[in-house]
Order: C-alpha cells, then sequence, then structure tokens
C-alpha cells in the first residue's frame, strides 16, 4: 500500500491492514510540513518526529516507538486479522495553537524482504542465483500463508451463514406455528362467541 493523506499537528491517523500470521510488515514515511508564506509542502519537517502504534487484532500493542521526520518501522504479526497502524506527530504545542497541516506519506509492505541490491549486483553469479532463490522462497511462503488466511476466512464466514441459514429456518418454523397457534385460537373463540349469542 503507498499513499498519502492529510493530517494536523497533533492530530493521530490509523489505517487498518488485515494480515496473515507470522508476516513480516515493513512501513515506510516521510512528513512534510505546510509553509504559509510558500503556500506549499515543505521538503520535510526538520524537528518533528512521528510516534508509531500498532495494535494486533487482539487489542495488544505490537509497537509502540517514537521516530524521526522520515523513518521505516517493521513488526512481525502472530495473530492473522486487522492490524491497526496508527501514526501521530510529536509535537509539544498545545491542540489550540498547533495549527500546522502535514502531508505523510506511507508505504506498506506485507510480507516482502527488501533484496540488497548492493549484494545482488557482486560479481560472484552462484551468490546472485542463490540470493534471488531465497527472495522467491520467501515470496512463495508468503503466498501460501495469504492462501491459507484466505481459507480460513472463508471456511468462517462459510459457518457463519451456514448458521445465519438455520437460525432463519427455525424462526419461519416458530412463526408459522405461532401463526397457526394464533388462527386456531381465532376460530376457537368465534365458535364460542357465535355459540353464546346463538347465532349458531
Amino acid at each position: 500500500v503507498a499513499l498519502y493523506f492529510h493530517s494536523g499537528e497533533r492530530e493521530e491517523k490509523c489505517i487498518i491492514e488485515d494480515v496473515p500470521s507470522d508476516t513480516l510488515v515493513i512501513g515506510n514515511y516521510k512528513v512534510q510540513r505546510w509553509d504559509i508564506h510558500k503556500q506549499e509542502f515543505l521538503e520535510s519537517a526538520p524537528g518533528l518526529g512521528m510516534f508509531v502504534t500498532v495494535t494486533t487484532p487482539s487489542a495488544e500493542i505490537l509497537l509502540s516507538k517514537l521516530y524521526g521526520p522520515q523513518g521505516t518501522f517493521s513488526f512481525t504479526t502472530y495473530l492473522s486479522g486487522e492490524h491497526i497502524i496508527c501514526l501521530q506527530s510529536n509535537s509539544t504545542r498545545f491542540v489550540a495553537f498547533a495549527g500546522s497541516k502535514l502531508r505523510i506519506h506511507l508505504d506498506i509492505r506485507v510480507g516482502e524482504h527488501f533484496l540488497d541490491e548492493s549484494v545482488v549486483q557482486a560479481k560472484d553469479k552462484v551468490n546472485e542465483v542463490n540470493l534471488r532463490l531465497e527472495h522467491l522462497i520467501e515470496q512463495i511462503h508468503h503466498i501460501s500463508k495469504e492462501q491459507n488466511y484466505e481459507r480460513e476466512r472463508e471456511e468462517k464466514f462459510r459457518k457463519t451463514s451456514e448458521e445465519t441459514n438455520g437460525n432463519i429456518l427455525w424462526w419461519a418454523i416458530v412463526q408459522t406455528l405461532i401463526l397457526i397457534s394464533i388462527g386456531i385460537w381465532q376460530i376457537k373463540s368465534l365458535r364460542d362467541f357465535f355459540i353464546s349469542k346463538k347465532l349458531v
């Protein structure tokens, strides 16, 4: 995922990443500050850091760390599901005065181990082929984990659908029995009424 978003100086912004377990997630970010005089975003925001917080699907904090105006963070998941990644500047100004607008560029890579191009360009071709093979094997493992995770989600969804269909069937049966009971009671009440009024 590569994106950018605008944020207030003290505002926390979060994104949700649905990630399988035992997966490496790497995030690169860069912060730009709005310059009122130039009416544009500056290339960087010196002196401004970012708090990065990652929360697991079970609401445990997996990562909570202060970084600079540009940096890389990484974490390995141990649970499958939606992980919440939040970024907030470390501005010390009061909220009322922290009116500066920030642009945060964020690039998140899931299950990727980056190749060191300096090693790849080494003269020893055997090392290069070996490194590329290891990288491909890692990608295959990641794809396999993604497929297993999707299979688990599909199975959970199917079970939920079957349970819902079963509940709907029982509710329809109960409704039918209630309607039949009310119908019989109404017929009996009308018959008793007619008999008491000697209309029958």
